[in-house]
């Protein structure tokens, strides 16, 4: 109760908020490529996938430069161990988008079907609404409701995932194809629903973060 007080009298290292607002930005973009590499009029694939990697990179910078701004801060917006949660529930997200390239590229899943493109499409989704949230933890308290909904909707979107990786597994089932495109499918098909899952992760850190500050 006293450090919460402390810290609300106290100015704050700002620039953490920025750099979750930039970091959450570098998922949607990387989402985005995402459901554009699937596409099936696609001409360029490789090139789609390339701008996947390149957003990754680009968020792992971010996260860079928040390790270091949180060693360097006296005074941080919340907890550092929230901070460094955050961050990496961040990554990990942006990080199992990159992993569906680059697990495609592997097993040589050059075709992608409509499974696929509707857990990208959840990815998307759960992705702007992380997205929006960012922006509105400069004042987790004046924002709390908002926050709350928002985190609400990517849950319900991650539930929605699970049921779409259920019923992707099993039409795989059913149409037995070979060994190496029966494991690189279902490899794509669970990174991409892990993908919704870490976001979701991203959402529990900020729910934690709501809890301690109303």
């Amino acid at each position: 109760m006293f450090m919460r007080l402390f810290r609300s009298l106290m100015p704050k290292e700002e620039r953490f908020v920025e750099n979750f607002v930039a970091h959450s930005g570098f998922i949607v973009d990387a989402a985005d490529a995402l459901a554009a590499m699937m596409a099936p009029d696609q001409e360029d694939r490789p090139s789609r996938g390339r701008e996947v990697c390149e957003a990754e990179s680009s968020a792992d910078e971010v996260s860079r430069q928040t390790l270091i701004a949180l060693h360097r801060a006296f005074l941080t917006p919340f907890d550092r161990s929230d901070i460094l949660a955050l961050s990496n529930a961040l990554d990990d997200a942006i990080d199992h988008i990159e992993e569906v390239v680059l697990h495609a590229a592997l097993y040589e899943v050059s075709e992608f079907d409509d499974h696929m493109r509707k857990i990208t499409g959840q990815i998307q989704k759960a992705s702007r609404l992380v997205a929006e949230i960012m922006p509105l933890l400069h004042n987790i308290t004046g924002n709390a409701e908002r926050i709350r909904s928002l985190c609400e909707a990517v849950s319900s979107i991650e539930g929605d995932a699970d049921e779409a990786l259920r019923e992707a597994l099993s039409d795989l089932i059913e149409q037995r194809p070979d060994t190496i495109t029966f494991f690189g499918r279902k490899e794509v098909y669970e990174l991409l629903e892990a993908a919704t899952d870490c976001l979701d992760d991203v959402t529990d850190v900020i729910e934690g973060l709501v809890l301690d500050h109303v």
